[in-house]
């Protein structure tokens, strides 16, 4: 595959369409894509940025389905481990901060106090320009931030980093957003699968509850490990 680019025939593939599907998104201007020489191609990090934006727009079951087709197209042995990549200490309750960009320098500040980052001012930076483009703020209350490509040249390894805020601010969303994780990343294939792992989590409505009344990271981190051994069974 030249370049990171699919054709129609290998991003039906990827997504598990057929190629008429393919051709008639692109077609309608819903997958972002080009015509060279008459042919439609995609570029791989713009279907990842297009899939990023369809996670929260889908239900649990359709999650499920597509992480298991990413863990199959990836040729993964499992799924992300969401209680591996987030250790105790990288969980912030509560955590420092009343407006957007406070908040995206404590998560960063918190992820280079556990050594998962070497420039925590890069990583703010790069997370609030994506915030610029469109915000990661759900309507649970949630925002997933992370930057618009990976940075493994600043990051010792893939990482999640959880801030749990008390009063909750205006993030974007329609309401205010109070649980916000930050999303390391090596490459583009493990964002997308490591989105689309948290991105379950976060349907569990009684599961968010319990960690914004949670006294510490320890509790958090349990209450998270049970719900992911629930998710596997």
């Amino acid at each position: 595959m030249a370049h990171e680019d699919f054709n129609v025939a290998e991003l039906a593939a990827y997504l598990h369409l057929t190629p008429q599907q393919v051709e008639r998104l692109a077609n309608r201007e819903k997958l972002p894509g080009r015509k060279v020489g008459g042919s439609w191609r995609f570029a791989r990090a713009e279907i990842h940025h297009w899939m990023e934006d369809q996670l929260g727009l889908v239900d649990d079951g359709e999650l499920a389905r597509m992480e298991a087709n990413l863990q199959r197209t990836e040729s993964v042995a499992g799924p992300v481990v969401i209680t591996e990549l987030l250790r105790v200490e990288a969980i912030s309750t509560p955590l420092d901060g009343r407006t957007k960009g406070s908040v995206i320098r404590s998560m960063t500040e918190l992820a280079a106090d556990v050594g998962f980052l070497w420039d925590p001012t890069e990583m703010a930076a790069a997370v609030q320009k994506r915030e610029e483009l469109h915000s990661t703020a759900i309507d649970n209350g949630v925002a997933f931030l992370h930057p618009r490509r990976p940075m493994p040249d600043i990051m010792a390894e893939g990482f999640l980093a959880l801030g749990v805020s008390r009063q909750g601010i205006p993030f974007g969303g329609k309401h205010l957003t109070d649980l916000f994780f930050l999303i390391g990343s090596v490459d583009d294939r493990s964002h997308l699968r490591t989105l689309a792992r948290l991105s379950r989590f976060v349907t569990d409505i009684a599961l968010l509850d319990s960690i914004r009344q949670a006294p510490d990271s320890p509790t958090i981190h349990d209450l998270i490990r049970t719900a992911e051994t629930i998710l596997d069974e």
